[in-house]
């Protein structure tokens, strides 16, 4: 069987911390995880560049967890945490599947990973290496999604795959209101008018101001990660 053209050649996965959880969103499934890397492992071999950001909600979220209780800067400082610990999970079910793999952390931390340099990300990807980003951007007030497009930019991938736990960007919560409409397209201005709660202002701005593409997706079938990079009509597109 023919092997579909490629649509990108560079991509930067975001996987939120409550997909990584599985079905009560907490702590980790490694029955999901190891799902995520075989497809992972899949696109590698396809020779899909591949970068990684994962979010730390399936353990700690900032502002939400730490509101009223926990300093916010402080808070944020723990969810940056949360997130290596997914990052470190992530490398080692990719490594016994014999991926090669690097974790760079936004905060040093040398004893278990790299600290973040661009041009060593970049020399990664080109040599085959997925490479896995942790602790968001390294300042607090800054979400993992902002994060994403962050890296997105500065490694120059095609586009932003964002897998969550929903299956694309609705007009309203589809879990609250099933007759909620689904975009297959959207525009950027149109979520920031709607306030559409795809990612936070910030992380749309940005993927706006550099005009990468966004696609939106649920990670329940991983294989979705694959239909998007060959150009299936998968989830919601953000341009």
């Amino acid at each position: 069987m023919e092997k579909k053209k490629l649509k990108y050649k560079r991509v930067l996965l975001k996987v939120s911390g409550e997909a990584l959880g599985g079905e009560n969103g907490r702590g980790l499934d490694f029955d999901v995880i190891k799902n995520v890397c075989k497809t992972l492992k899949k696109c590698l071999e396809r020779g899909v560049q591949i970068g990684v950001v994962v979010g730390g909600g399936n353990f700690w979220r900032g502002v939400k967890d730490g509101g009223g209780v926990v300093e916010r800067v402080r808070a944020d400082h723990m969810g940056m945490m949360a997130t290596v610990l997914n990052c470190l999970a992530l490398a080692d079910v990719l490594e016994q599947m014999d991926v090669p793999v690097r974790v760079q952390t936004a905060i040093e931390m040398r004893a278990v990973a790299e600290p973040f340099i661009r041009s060593r990300a970049i020399r990664h990807l080109e040599k085959g290496r997925i490479v896995i980003f942790g602790c968001g951007t390294g300042h607090p007030f800054f979400s993992t999604d902002t994060a994403a497009v962050l890296r997105a930019a500065e490694i120059h991938a095609d586009a932003i795959l964002l897998a969550k736990n929903v299956d694309g960007v609705y007009d309203a919560d589809p879990h609250l209101f099933p007759d909620a409409k689904k975009f297959d397209s959207i525009t950027y201005n149109e979520i920031l008018l709607k306030r559409l709660g795809v990612m936070d202002s910030t992380a749309t701005s940005l993927s706006m101001d550099n005009q990468i593409p966004v696609i939106l997706f649920a990670l329940e079938n991983p294989e979705n990660i694959l239909k998007v990079i060959e150009g299936d009509k998968v989830g919601t597109t953000v341009y």
